[in-house]
């Protein structure tokens, strides 16, 4: 596939250019109330003038194009995207391929091969607009939240849809909400959870009343954006609000509060043997566990990638740990990085958590071959970080943990770890 250029929206240079003097009027209190709508959106440009790559040395001076890549490059990341259903693919390779682009490029290759642009007759600059505005609304200095782990969903959840139970079912809108679904589910992503913006009183838990907080915060701003670009304004505006609607549905389905609410649901209909992938509503509540699914299938990766992840996601909680110390609040749970290691913090995950909603996918997909080897590495990566946890425990507390434990190999007994 040859990766074609992306033009620079006009408007962005506008953008670039005004975002500083405005800023600075505002300051002094200069701005006429009649623009205060406008200035707000141009000012949404700061975090992209501060974490845009394009901003850092790496834009060369060729008037009207942005040649991200050199021609190595291209080559590369054109030969990782020809096997995107793959479940070994390296999405930091193809993010350091891609210039920091991973999670644009792979929305455009993926909704190309899905046939989305033409069965939506979507516009190209509209559709480059909007995933640039959703990549650049993740926090890069996030180590965990942030567009990198948005690519990462986006493809797993990809090879999901691929599943040949669900693929044969699907209606491109289906596809469509799924992936749009796992690109921006975290968007914006603050770096801390729900019960941190609550106890600071952040004006996003005020907001939504302390209820799923975080996942009402990324759809709603999908929706800001999928307004602002303009991406689904030549449709009828009953289905773009429907389209809004399940994309809310999808996004709110992450919130890890719902999980054993999902996890029940799902295993009572594999016992009842009553799903039908024909019903509209089945589709959609399949597109909830396989978006569930993708957001935390890591430890399901091959060990190189997944043991990246669960260190990534563990440096996330400790720097929140470091923020309620530094303003004396209660620490969080798995958030003391004295007292929560990474591999116990992470057999505690894939105990309560992963093990449970993937028994079940396993189970949906009868099991499939990707099944089978999701599982295989989710055993083996729990038994390494049992291993590590043993390693890395003084021996006292390991006889202690042995005790509790009838399996070692198991990694039981983490279960205290996990809110």
């Amino acid at each position: 596939m040859k990766l074609c250029c992306v033009p620079v929206p006009t408007h962005a240079v506008f953008a670039l250019t005004c975002v500083f003097v405005i800023s600075a009027s505002a300051q002094q209190g200069e701005v006429e109330s009649g623009t205060r709508r406008k200035v707000k959106r141009l000012l949404s440009f700061q975090r992209y003038c501060h974490a845009s790559r394009l901003l850092r040395g790496l834009v060369p001076h060729t008037p009207g194009s942005l040649h991200l890549l050199d021609d190595d490059y291209l080559g590369q990341a054109a030969h990782m995207l020809s096997k995107v259903g793959t479940w070994n693919f390296d999405i930091f390779l193809f993010d350091r391929l891609t210039n920091g682009n991973s999670l644009v490029t792979l929305m455009c290759h993926l909704f190309n091969v899905c046939g989305l642009i033409h069965h939506f007759q979507l516009d190209m600059v509209k559709l480059h607009r909007f995933l640039g505005m959703v990549q650049e609304d993740y926090h890069s200095q996030n180590p965990y939240h942030n567009a990198v782990h948005a690519a990462d969903v986006t493809q797993a959840m990809y090879c999901y849809l691929k599943e040949p139970k669900l693929a044969e079912q699907l209606s491109p809108l289906d596809v469509f909400l799924g992936l749009m679904a796992a690109a921006a589910h975290d968007v914006d992503h603050p770096g801390v959870n729900q019960p941190f913006l609550i106890k600071t009183r952040h004006h996003l838990a005020s907001l939504y009343q302390n209820t799923s907080v975080l996942e009402s915060h990324h759809w709603r701003s999908t929706v800001g954006m999928l307004r602002e670009s303009g991406l689904l304004s030549h449709l009828p505006a009953d289905i773009s609000q429907d389209m809004e609607q399940q994309l809310g549905s999808l996004i709110l389905a992450t919130d890890i509060s719902r999980q054993n609410e999902f996890l029940l649901t799902f295993r009572e209909h594999l016992d009842n043997q009553d799903l039908d992938l024909q019903l509209a509503s089945h589709r959609h509540f399949m597109l909830q566990i396989a978006l569930k699914c993708a957001d935390i299938c890591n430890p399901c990766r091959v060990w190189e990638l997944s043991r990246q992840w669960s260190e990534r996601v563990c440096e996330e909680f400790y720097r929140q740990g470091d923020l309620e110390r530094k303003f004396d609040l209660e620490i969080s749970p798995l958030c003391n990085q004295q007292a929560d290691s990474v591999p116990a913090i992470q057999i505690g995950f894939i105990s309560y958590i992963v093990e449970p909603l993937f028994e079940e996918w396993h189970r949906f997909t009868e099991p499939s071959l990707l099944s089978q080897t999701m599982m295989g590495h989710l055993h083996k990566n729990k038994a390494r970080w049992s291993c590590l946890r043993c390693a890395h425990t003084p021996s006292d507390v390991q006889a202690h943990s042995h005790a509790d434990e009838p399996n070692p190999k198991g990694g039981g007994g983490e279960g205290e770890n996990i809110p």
